[in-house]
């Protein structure tokens, strides 16, 4: 049984396709919840849950640490970096220099996740995309501030009146446009893709913070014209960036008009709405194919049909000290990953668990994510 670790600030997902795929895994990440856990041989902290940022030091060591047991005869083959991982391309180039980084190379996520050479070339090639500037608008109406080293959302701004301190070159403002958030899902392998799908994200305001991303539910129709023309954007960035394995591209759909916001050069959190067709390799050993040897999974893409699947990211409302009474309550709720344990404690706005739900339409999913997060934040303003 081959062993690889993954890494992220939640990797759950990926541990869980990993398990599911055969492997033997080990996780790192910040919270190190039940199931995490559970899919995984071994865990190890690489930030603490309330920063919702990865710690390098911490990263390193562990993967020093995995490199350094791997002498003795059980090795690791290599370790996969998902969310976090994004802005963070000298510290992808550490830790490949440590142990195999199984995925887009550090030099490909710093090009793409630089808003110059991104939207440059989708400029370049007339791809359709909000308006975007460099430094700051004279008027900041109708403007977002955004960090194209941040995830999440959590770092989307609207434009400030005026900016103090300099801005970093990863700092962009981009014109806020109508329409729906969305993403494709899918496996690169450095000239092509196989779009897994298309889904519908759900986004909220959280204080100052207008667009965090909170879950999303798919797969979802889209119109064919669409379709081919997501798959040859994402196409093209996968030559161009030379992209491998898991990625996500995410725009807006307003109608028939679209318009690229950014790429995900790492398992994305809709990787969770795909089930492995039948007859094909699993998510994991799709990636690592694409990775390692170029290979895109031979099922044609949108050829098995499977249920609408939604996953809502649930935030706490007020501050939580999770007894073990409310960790059990936790761990039986219908749907629910990302199981913390009892003893962790939870600040307002704050991740706590992820609900999951299927159904036969984006709309059902949506209702039955709706009704399961506002009757658990309930439950846990009374017990908890």
């Amino acid at each position: 049984m081959q062993t690889i670790a993954v890494a992220a600030i939640s990797a759950r997902a990926m541990a869980e396709a990993a398990a599911n795929d055969g492997f033997k895994v080990v996780a790192l990440d910040l919270f190190g919840d039940a199931d995490t856990r559970r899919a995984a041989s071994r865990w190890l902290p690489i930030g603490t849950p309330g920063s919702l940022q990865i710690d390098a030091a911490s990263t390193l060591a562990a993967l020093r640490r995995l490199a350094e047991e791997g002498e003795g005869g059980d090795a690791v083959m290599g370790w996969i970096a998902g969310s976090g991982f994004e802005g963070e391309p000298g510290l992808l180039e550490q830790g490949a220099a440590v142990l195999p980084l199984i995925g887009t190379t550090p030099h490909a996520v710093r090009r793409v996740r630089d808003p110059a050479s991104f939207f440059g070339f989708l400029r370049t090639r007339v791809m359709p995309y909000p308006q975007v500037l460099l430094e700051p608008p004279e008027d900041p109406t109708g403007w977002l501030m955004k960090d194209a080293h941040g995830c999440g959302g959590w770092h989307v701004r609207h434009a400030p009146w005026s900016v103090e301190e300099p801005l970093s070159s990863h700092h962009y403002f981009q014109r806020e446009v109508p329409g729906r958030p969305m993403s494709a899902t899918f496996i690169a392998n450095g000239g092509d893709v196989h779009v897994l799908g298309f889904n519908e994200m759900t986004v909220r305001r959280f204080g100052a913070r207008p667009f965090v991303f909170c879950g999303a539910v798919g797969p979802v129709p889209v119109p064919e014209n669409m379709a081919m023309r997501v798959t040859e954007i994402a196409r093209a960035l996968a030559a161009e960036f030379e992209l491998r394995g898991l990625c996500s591209i995410d725009f807006m759909r307003d109608d028939d008009a679209i318009g690229v916001l950014e790429v995900n050069p790492r398992p994305p959190a809709s990787m969770s709405l795909y089930r492995r067709p039948a007859g094909a390799p699993g998510l994991m050993h799709a990636h690592l194919r694409a990775c390692l040897h170029g290979e895109l999974p031979a099922v044609p893409a949108h050829a098995h049909a499977q249920d609408v699947e939604g996953i809502e990211i649930l935030f706490a409302r007020r501050s939580i000290q999770l007894d073990t009474a409310v960790a059990r309550q936790l761990a039986e709720w219908p749907g629910i990953r990302d199981i913390p344990c009892a003893g962790q404690r939870f600040d307002i706005d704050d991740p706590v668990c992820t609900l999951t739900a299927s159904g036969t339409s984006a709309n059902e999913v949506r209702a039955r994510l709706g009704e399961s997060r506002e009757r658990l934040l309930q439950s846990l303003e009374t017990s908890a």
